[in-house]
């Protein structure tokens, strides 16, 4: 499949580009350090586009797809994982809405998503695990026409800002006794909603992420997404399909970053009279780091691609994310021994390479959630 852009996504690239150049990378490293949010940034890149770049015109979006939806996060995630990380966040509680709402809640919470109004997030991983959506133990109970919710949300992206989150919780039971699950929509200032612990974490440390407490939090019964019983096939569509192809993004980010800071690197450092680019064994780091470039980034687009066709793409992108999350980390780690000491230094983008693109393993699935779907998938397809 042809991975090239076409003219429209090459113009759409370098206003992306301009962006990040401008408002981005003269930041990014002290967004890094003091681990802040830029939702000030939000609005302008609603104007941008980037936001609602695959919502539909209808719903204040730009009507693309998810090839330059990708495309935008790569760039942010060229200087900036976390930030990368919470725009794609907000991306993803809309795509829920958008795939699964009824028309009266596209309308009424699309528009500002687009815009840049509105921060949306989606939360599903608790206490008790992540992969695990069956075991949840959040729970909603249907009372005079109001869900009442308790339970407790940990390691939820946009957890402390967001205005509107796609939440899952127990709802009832099916005819076998196992517990059936369904998304409700949680607005900021719901009686009884509050955020908890804020995390301090290793990476991606340009957006927040914490816990979400609901004690006996009062939402109205029409704030459920799609249907009841419904909730985790929603969330794990999106988290499949938008999450992963977004994780992937970030990580392809993070190895572009790595190619153009170990080049640029290698021809500024003299060392014995010419520059280390010279040598052989630096070669041998730029051109594996090329390599895992390379290769992540056309599973990515083809994924992509074959989502704006309409294709199933769960195992695409789980080839994707498990290729693109493992390389990232080997591209940061060369980068760093290329660099030598000045690789672990903080006035060098190397160490924060490393350390988003190990924040980056879990988020989506671990590369073993993902080696699961690949293997069945695979013994299915070849036997």
């Amino acid at each position: 499949m042809n991975i090239s852009f076409t003219e429209e996504q090459k113009l759409l690239q370098e206003a992306f580009r301009a962006f990040v150049k401008e408002s981005v990378a003269p930041n990014a490293a002290k967004w890094d350090e003091e681990d802040c949010c830029p939702t000030d940034l939000f609005p302008t890149m609603g104007d941008l586009g980037i936001l609602g770049i695959f919502v539909p015109e209808k719903y204040g979006g730009v009507g693309l797809g998810h090839v330059e939806r990708v495309m935008a996060l790569e760039e942010i995630a060229r200087h900036s994982a976390g930030l990368a990380m919470f725009v794609f966040t907000h991306q993803l509680g809309m795509a829920a809405i958008l795939d699964f709402g009824s028309e009266e809640q596209k309308m009424k919470y699309l528009p500002g998503m687009c815009s840049g109004e509105t921060i949306c997030g989606l939360a599903v991983t608790e206490p008790g695990g992540g992969s695990d959506v069956a075991g949840q133990k959040t729970a909603a109970v249907l009372e005079n026409g109001m869900w009442n919710v308790k339970g407790r949300k940990c390691f939820i992206t946009n957890s402390h800002i967001a205005d509107v989150t796609v939440m899952t919780a127990k709802t009832g039971e099916d005819d076998k006794g196992r517990a059936t699950f369904s998304a409700i929509i949680l607005e900021k200032g719901t009686p009884g909603f509050a955020p908890g612990r804020k995390e301090h974490k290793m990476g991606l440390r340009g957006s927040v992420t914490g816990d979400l407490v609901m004690d006996n939090a009062l939402i109205p019964e029409g704030n459920i997404l799609g249907t009841v019983g419904q909730g985790n096939a929603i969330a794990m569509k999106e988290i499949g399909e938008v999450g992963r192809a977004s994780m992937t993004a970030i990580c392809v980010g993070i190895l572009r970053g790595c190619v153009e800071e170990s080049v640029k690197f290698a021809n500024d450092r003299i060392l014995y009279g010419k520059p280390i680019s010279k040598l052989q064994a630096i070669q041998f780091h730029i051109a594996e780091n090329r390599v895992d470039y390379e290769a992540a980034r056309a599973l990515l687009y083809i994924a992509a691609a074959k989502k704006d066709q309409g294709i199933p793409t769960t195992v695409d992108f789980g080839m994707a994310k498990f290729f693109a999350v493992e390389a990232a980390v080997r591209a940061a780690k060369r980068t760093i021994e290329l660099m030598g000491g000045y690789g672990v230094m903080n006035e060098y983008a190397a160490g924060r390479f490393l350390r988003d693109a190990m924040a980056s393993i879990s988020s989506g699935g671990t590369s073993e959630i993902q080696k699961i779907i690949i293997a069945g998938d695979t013994i299915k397809a070849y036997s």
